[in-house]
C-alpha cells in the first residue's frame, strides 16, 4: 500500500488524542533503522475478517460484516500508541474497512470500547435540548483552551452538530458528533469527525467512534450505524436485565454521554476536560513531533 493514504489516517488518529507519546517521538527522531515488524504489520497479521462473530469482552458481540477487519485489544493498542495516541483498560479493539492497506481503501477506522460506569438511567433524553447541549460543549472546550495553549496545544473551538444527539430508547443506542476545529482555522478546512456512537447495558455501555474527515463524514454515517446496529449484549448483561436492587447505578444519566450538561450537573470542571479526551476526539493537533513520529511508524511497513 502507498505510504501516503495511511499517513493521511495516522493523521486522523492523531487528531483523536491530546496528547503525542514523547518516547515514540523520540524514537522517530533517533531511529530510522529498525527491522522489528512494524505495527502495522503486527495488526494486519492479527486482523480477524468478517463474516465472523467477535467477542467484546464478556459483555457483548460484534457481527463484523463481509471484509471488514477487526484487530483485538493487544495488537490495537500498540497500533494506537504508535500513532501517538493512548488505550485504557477499557479499550477493546479496532474495526477497519474491507481491504485495509490497499490502496484503493476506504480511509476510515473505528474504536471500540467498553466503560463499566453502571447503569444509565437514559429518562434525560426526553428532555435534553440540543442548542443547550452544543452550548455545553463549546462553553465546555472554550474552558480547557487556557490548559491547551499552556501545554503548547492549539485551541480548539466547536461549530456545529454534525448529528445531534439522537437517542433510541427501543434499543438503548446512542448517536451525535460535532464538528471542531482548530480555533480561527478556515471555515472550509477537512476537519477530524468522530461520529461517536453508543450501546448501552447493563452494567455500562459500548461506544463505538468513527474516526473520518469531514469531508466523507456523510457518505460513511452508514458505517457507524450499521456496526451499532450489530452489537449484541450477552445474555444477562443487556439493559432490561438490570435489577436495582443489586446491581450498581452510575453517576450520571445519558447526557453525560454527549459531554457539557455532566460537568455542570455534577459540579466537576475536570470533567469537561475527561471527556475532551476520552469521548470528544475532535480536531487535528499540530504537534512538531508527529511529521517525525508519522514518518518513522510508515517507514517500518514492508
Amino acid at each position: 500500500m502507498r505510504d501516503s493514504r495511511w499517513m493521511r489516517l495516522a493523521f486522523l488518529v492523531f487528531a483523536s488524542c491530546l496528547s503525542i507519546s514523547p518516547a515514540f517521538a523520540e524514537d522517530a527522531a533517533d531511529d530510522d533503522t529498525s527491522s522489528a515488524p512494524s505495527p502495522w504489520q503486527v495488526a494486519s497479521k492479527a486482523m480477524q475478517h468478517g463474516p465472523q462473530t467477535i467477542a467484546l469482552g464478556d459483555q457483548a458481540t460484534l457481527r463484523l460484516p463481509q471484509g471488514y477487519g477487526f484487530v483485538p485489544k493487544r495488537e490495537a493498542t500498540e497500533l494506537m500508541e504508535a500513532m501517538g495516541n493512548s488505550a485504557d483498560d477499557n479499550f477493546i479493539g479496532l474495526v477497519f474497512p474491507p481491504n485495509a492497506g490497499d490502496d484503493d481503501a476506504e480511509e476510515w477506522m473505528v474504536s471500540i470500547d467498553y466503560d463499566p460506569s453502571g447503569y444509565i438511567k437514559d429518562e434525560d433524553a426526553q428532555h435534553w435540548n440540543a442548542d443547550e447541549l452544543l452550548q455545553n460543549l463549546k462553553d465546555g472546550t472554550e474552558a480547557a483552551n487556557e490548559n491547551r495553549v499552556r501545554m503548547g496545544i492549539p485551541a480548539l473551538e466547536v461549530t456545529r452538530w454534525i448529528e445531534p444527539p439522537a437517542y433510541d430508547a427501543a434499543t438503548q443506542r446512542l448517536v451525535w458528533s460535532v464538528e471542531g476545529r482548530d480555533k480561527g482555522a478556515a471555515a472550509d478546512a477537512d476537519n477530524t469527525v468522530n461520529y461517536n456512537t453508543y450501546v448501552l447495558g447493563r452494567e455500562g455501555y459500548i461506544s463505538l467512534d468513527l474516526i473520518t474527515s469531514s469531508s466523507k463524514i456523510e457518505a460513511q454515517k452508514p458505517i457507524a450505524r450499521n456496526l451499532l446496529a450489530a452489537v449484541a449484549f450477552n445474555d444477562g448483561k443487556r439493559y432490561a436485565d438490570y435489577n436495582a436492587s443489586t446491581d450498581k447505578l452510575a453517576a450520571y444519566g445519558l447526557a453525560a454521554l454527549v459531554g457539557g450538561v455532566a460537568a455542570k450537573k455534577l459540579g466537576l470542571l475536570a470533567l469537561a476536560a475527561a471527556f475532551l479526551a476520552k469521548s470528544f476526539k475532535l480536531v487535528a493537533i499540530a504537534v512538531v513531533a508527529a511529521g517525525a513520529a508519522i514518518k518513522k511508524f510508515f517507514s517500518r511497513k514492508a
